[in-house]
């Protein structure tokens, strides 16, 4: 199984109800980001999924427009990203002691 391969099989286990074109939109900010390159398709899944559906599914881009930094931003949406993800089948769930330190 191939890397590809092998995220999206994780992101069928992590995200059962995520639509086959999000998926794919996740697949592949997984596989370009340089920080996701060494990680487990596992860890690269989900991470590539935080981050997808943060700048995708909240305002999260809006607020670090209008000029607040990173943390505050994610504090804001971390309501609408979970809810998103739980949309998706996710079962975890993102909170502000376990965001991970860069964005994928």
């Amino acid at each position: 199984m191939n890397r590809t391969e092998a995220i999206g099989a994780a992101l069928r286990i992590l995200a059962p109800r995520l639509p086959v074109f999000e998926t794919e939109s996740v697949i592949d900010r997984a596989l370009a980001s340089p920080g996701l390159r060494m990680a487990s398709p596992e860890n690269a899944a989900w991470l590539a999924l935080v981050a997808f559906a943060r700048h995708v599914f909240t305002e999260y881009d809006a607020y670090l427009d209008d000029g607040y930094d990173r943390d505050s931003a994610r504090h804001f949406v971390l309501d609408d990203l979970n809810e998103t993800l739980g949309g998706w089948g996710v079962r975890r769930r993102v909170s502000e002691e376990t965001e991970p330190p860069d964005e994928a």
